[in-house]
């Protein structure tokens, strides 16, 4: 498919380019700015150039199930991040208080995401889609992917896979990841997301057992508890 156009930003521009749905929609605490260094309209246009049909919903009203209705649910999955920067840092300063400024959302206006946006944008499009596939990504995802310390409530938390409630969990860099992703529930492979590089999954304590090559960390209970433990699975 070639695409050199905007994404499709609404149920209107969807309908638009004749679509009856997307296969992909992409949802971001940014504005929709179309601009490679923007992860949402970079992963967008590399899947659009796959084949796959790409929406995004920009900053969606999370208190609104409207808002996530505005579109028709995608076939394949909703693709999650809070945006070119973790939520919480555009919501607050150092020091915790709150911004009165948001440079990624239009005229700057501050108040326009949720903290701790992946999470609440997540089990928003659960409630309203329960079947739906989840995907979540970008820097907010990534840097709690595991077990980690938590500035804002200092205090050790447990992954945000579990938080979110997601199926799989793109971090770093996640050009292939996604394509893979997307390409593999093509197929109807939800089983199959497990495996893919650079993403992180929730399984059972037997499934985990089948890789022989693995390293395992202190559990939450014991990194939460334990500084010493924390410290180990940190450098690990």
């Amino acid at each position: 498919m070639n695409f050199e156009g905007f994404l499709p930003a609404s149920g209107e521009e969807i309908r638009a380019l004749g679509w009856e749905r997307p296969d992909i929609t992409i949802v971001t605490g940014d504005a929709y700015v179309d601009h490679p260094s923007f992860g949402t309209a970079l992963l967008g246009k590399l899947l659009m150039s796959k084949g796959f049909k790409v929406a995004v919903l920009p900053q969606p009203d999370w208190r609104s199930e409207a808002s996530f209705k505005s579109m028709p649910a995608p076939r394949l999955f909703f693709g999650i991040n809070a945006g070119n920067v973790d939520s919480m840092v555009s919501n607050y300063s150092p020091s915790k208080k709150r911004r009165r400024r948001d440079d990624y959302s239009p005229g700057g206006r501050s108040g326009l995401r949720p903290d701790r946006a992946v999470t609440v944008y997540s089990k928003m499009v659960r409630r309203i889609y329960p079947d739906a596939h989840i995907v979540i990504g970008g820097i907010e995802a990534s840097l709690r992917r595991l077990a980690h310390y938590d500035y804002w409530d200092d205090r050790v938390q447990g992954s945000i896979l579990m938080d979110s409630g997601a199926d799989l969990l793109i971090y770093g860099m996640g050009e292939r990841a996604i394509v893979e992703a997307a390409k593999r529930l093509e197929r109807n492979s939800y089983a199959g997301l497990q495996g893919i590089l650079g993403t992180a999954v929730l399984c059972d304590e037997t499934k985990a057992e089948k890789y022989k090559d693995f390293v395992r960390l202190p559990s939450f209970e014991e990194v939460s508890s334990d500084k010493v433990a924390f410290a180990k699975a940190f450098e690990t």
